[in-house]
């Protein structure tokens, strides 16, 4: 596969490497990392299934904090580094190759203040499913792990009162909320993306903090066509 370098749309100091048919990040990634929002006391991020590190990348533009990454796929992981490598920001993003499932040889638990997560959105059945284009698979669907692996992954690793983002596909909701409570996790914003006006919702951004309180705010929705930028999308809303 060939590697290519681009421009990240809205950021025009940063570049990031993909590969020219196959695996890219998308609009999900970018909305993700706006959403998040800091406070003085937050000292470490964590970036599950990192992709090629496009979210801690964009993160970097917020706040000067230490930011993990964690990608399990070898092609992915090394887009990653060659892309932190490229904007030079060796000394700020440290990017994992390991499954996720395999982050308590990295950390004991109850580390971070802030979790991130574009995870892989669709459920997994079947071997035949996958094609030649395995890695775009793995990336898109619960082939190495599921949701609910996910979000007890994120609970394990957050610490108390702190925040995990989560983007998701919309059909989804009532499963993600579930889990949110199973594991801890208390929904506090919750933000619905649409394409345009008079069309079905298809993205879901959430906050949820651990141990929180009850609580939950529903946000004016967003609609993709209507924007210009996607930075300061969220200034008043998450606090």
């Amino acid at each position: 596969m060939k590697k290519i370098l681009n421009d990240v749309y809205d950021y025009p100091n940063l570049k990031i490497y993909q590969y020219e048919e196959g695996f890219k990040f998308s609009l999900d990634s970018i909305l993700l990392a706006e959403c998040v929002k800091f406070h003085k006391k937050d000292k470490t991020i964590l970036d599950l299934c990192t992709g090629n590190a496009i979210i801690p990348i964009i993160l970097t533009t917020k706040l000067s904090i230490p930011i993990v990454g964690i990608e399990l796929q070898n092609e992915i992981y090394q887009l990653a580094q060659d892309s932190v490598h490229y904007n030079h920001l060796e000394n700020q993003i440290q990017i994992i190759h390991d499954n996720i499932k395999n982050l308590s040889t990295y950390f004991p638990g109850n580390n971070f203040d802030i979790i991130t997560c574009n995870p892989p959105y669709f459920p997994f059945h079947h071997k035949a499913f996958l094609n030649q284009e395995k890695i775009k698979q793995i990336a898109r669907h619960e082939v190495e792990i599921n949701l609910e692996e996910i979000i007890s992954i994120a609970s394990h690793f957050l610490k108390d009162k702190g925040n995990f983002y989560l983007v998701h596909i919309s059909e989804r909701l009532q499963e993600i909320l579930v889990l949110m409570e199973k594991y801890k996790l208390r929904v506090k914003d919750l933000y619905l993306v649409y394409p345009k006006r008079k069309e079905s919702s298809f993205l879901i951004l959430f906050r949820a903090i651990k141990r929180g309180n009850i609580g939950m705010k529903i946000h004016q929705p967003i609609f993709l066509d209507e924007l210009t930028t996607y930075q300061k999308l969220f200034e008043g809303g998450i606090k």
